[in-house]
């Protein structure tokens, strides 16, 4: 899988491997909708998800990491309609 990632552009890996990043409970509730600059923006239900996904930040930063090297350096999660 890592190698298929690495062959896409950056941005499109980022997109497609935040399922395999927080694990598929995570991803069946949010959506990574946007990276760039080395900020990864992921869409999140409500204010609770947006508050216990940020604790895991630095663990989702390290799985991406891992898996495509030093291209996140932020996560931010944000609400329906940009909040």
């Amino acid at each position: 899988m890592r190698e298929l990632l690495r062959a896409r552009p950056a941005e499109e890996a980022i997109l497609l491997a935040w399922p395999l990043v927080c694990g598929k409970e995570v991803a069946a509730r949010t959506k990574a909708s946007e990276f760039s600059s080395g900020v990864l923006t992921v869409e999140v239900p409500d204010r609770a998800w947006r508050a216990q996904l940020a604790s895991f930040t630095g663990k989702y930063i390290a799985g991406y990491n891992e898996l495509l090297g030093h291209a996140v350096s932020e996560v931010r999660f944000k609400l329906p309609g940009g909040k």
